[in-house]
């Protein structure tokens, strides 16, 4: 009965308590909250994006038709984008002006689009290739952030797991066998 109360005891010492659940709940509430927003949202999202671009581009379609085309179905950050260079470049405007990424723009893969897009412009380069590579560089790199969120995650299951085996380990494995190893040495008379 002893033991029993001692495990009960140490759970309750390493048990995250009311507060803990209560910050776990609301950081998943969090999460829930902006995934219906839209303000995670699909990682490969704009990889798809980008191959409707390509694939628009590669069907012949001209670069502002194109992307007038993707702006719909295109992330939020990435259609702002799209529908500016689409709108500034049917009016006539300058390729460089058109592709100008937003100001306080921190996503590379719109950069990279803006700048591939210029580059293409200004040097006749066909652009549908270099947004498809585009694309394919996105895709991975989504690849790349799940694969080090799942190994994140499984170093973070190892410590609670740890916790719990553990002790139950040293209790059911090691206490028994040195239990029985000290009885035989106490009967025997060595000590």
């Amino acid at each position: 009965m002893s033991g029993a109360a001692l495990l009960l005891a140490v759970a309750l010492l390493v048990a995250p308590g009311p507060a803990g659940v209560l910050r776990r709940t609301r950081s998943v509430t969090a999460v829930q909250r902006a995934v219906r927003r839209g303000e995670e949202g699909d990682p490969l999202a704009t990889a798809s994006a980008l191959d409707v671009f390509a694939v628009c581009l590669s069907a012949g379609m001209s670069v502002s038709t194109a992307a007038a085309a993707t702006a719909p179905s295109a992330p939020a950050r990435l259609a702002t984008v799209l529908r500016r260079a689409a709108e500034l470049l049917a009016l006539g405007g300058d390729p460089d002006t058109a592709w100008s990424p937003p100001a306080g723009s921190t996503d590379d893969g719109i950069e990279a689009l803006a700048r591939l897009a210029r580059r293409s412009a200004s040097s006749g380069s066909a652009l549908a290739r270099g947004v498809a590579e585009l694309a394919e560089t996105s895709r991975q790199d989504a690849g790349h952030a799940a694969a080090a969120a799942a190994e994140r995650a499984s170093v973070l299951i190892a410590g609670p797991l740890g916790l719990c085996f553990l002790p139950a380990f040293v209790c059911v494995g090691i206490v028994p066998v040195v239990a029985g190893l000290a009885g035989d040495v106490f009967t025997s008379g060595i000590l």
